[in-house]
């Protein structure tokens, strides 16, 4: 055996990001893989001892820049917990619908860079940009801006749907259904496609439980867990949502499982509509004094696009004594190596890639 070790980043088209990945092989096979994290390191937490409660969505936000509405709900749910903050009936229901906007942005933004990091395929690259963009011109209308939302108030958000939302929404969701037989017909028919993805970086049932990774790759494994329907949140109870399984475990089933949940946010997000009742969806006005907590700890978890993330929270009068966060991220990655080893050093970017990794989520 003579080993080569490769070093692969820190700036890499293929790496989702600041990571390094140190690659040792054998010929053209993988036989440990040592990722180095830290060069995206944001340090929010620590953040969090300095700021005033509300003071601190706009840090969460940029922890995963591709989802960044879902990390600030699932902060302002944790100081929602802290202080007993009843959140109404119409704001869970819009915090529903734009939460599931949000994940149809993001796995689509998941299978571009997919299509892209398995070449020969720009066209699905590009496709799923234009696609993804008709998506934040919603969340744009809802909350004013097309990135960085930071829309979520302590009990509901800045402000209600604007006039005729509804309607534009529906209208897209339909666009969107149409849109997704192509992308299947394009990709799973695919030659290049299906041979880098179809039994490569395969992570079994019992392996993806001991490695706890989670969300997309931990249901491809056939595991049949989702925050949204084991411990529900918001109105998930009564939108009869189903997760989304299969069994294979490779990179071509954790691709399909984006997809399918394409479909199933597409299906909430009409439930929620049709349900939505009247009201206001308004929560607090931002002050730097917030309310003062009746909970010392508060411990939330939201099933993220990448994942179940975990908040945990030690609060004080003004500001956080201690924040803590469970990344999906940073368990995801931590399978690489068993993932990759003993496949080819050409398939651990199709098995990275189908990880949909955010280092800003790792280097939290």
């Amino acid at each position: 055996m003579s080993i080569v070790r490769i070093n692969v980043g820190p700036v890499h088209p293929s790496t989702h990001g600041v990571i390094r990945l140190v690659v040792d092989v054998d010929g053209d096979t993988v036989v440990n893989i040592e990722p180095h994290i830290g060069m995206l390191h944001r340090g929010v937490e620590k953040l969090a001892e300095t700021r005033m409660y509300m003071q601190i969505p706009p840090y969460t936000e940029k922890l995963d820049y591709m989802a960044p509405m879902s990390y600030d709900e699932a902060y302002v749910a944790t100081v929602e917990a802290a202080m007993n903050i009843t959140v109404s009936e119409r704001a869970q229901y819009v915090r529903v619908i734009l939460l599931e906007l949000q994940r149809i942005a993001s796995h689509l933004l998941s299978v571009g860079f997919f299509c892209n990091d398995l070449g020969q395929m720009f066209t699905g690259f590009m496709w799923a940009f234009k696609d993804r963009d008709i998506i934040l011109d919603l969340l744009q209308e809802a909350a004013g801006s097309r990135m960085f939302y930071v829309n979520m108030r302590l009990g509901g958000l800045r402000e209600d749907l604007p006039a005729d939302f509804e309607d534009h929404v529906l209208q897209t969701m339909n666009y969107m259904e149409k849109r997704i037989p192509e992308y299947v017909n394009y990709l799973e028919k695919n030659p290049v496609f299906i041979e880098r993805t179809k039994g490569v970086g395969v992570l079994t049932r019992e392996d993806a439980k001991q490695l706890g990774v989670t969300g997309p790759v931990l249901r491809a494994s056939g595991v049949n867990y989702d925050v949204r329907r084991n411990n529900p949140y918001y109105v998930y109870s009564k939108l009869q949502f189903t997760p989304k399984v299969l069994q294979e475990g490779d990179n071509f089933a954790r691709y399909k499982v984006r997809m399918l949940e394409i479909q199933e946010s597409i299906r909430l997000i009409r439930s929620a509509i049709k349900l939505l009742p009247e009201g206001d969806a308004k929560g607090l006005p931002i002050k730097l004094r917030s309310p003062n907590p009746v909970n010392r700890i508060s411990i939330v978890n939201r099933e993220l696009p990448r994942g179940e993330c975990m908040m945990y929270l030690v609060a004080d009068p003004q500001k956080p004594y201690r924040l803590s966060i469970r990344s999906p991220n940073f368990i995801n990655l931590a399978a690489i190596n068993h993932l990759a080893k003993g496949g080819r050093f050409a398939d651990l970017f199709s098995t990275l890639g189908s990880l949909d990794l955010v280092m800003g989520c790792v280097d939290r």
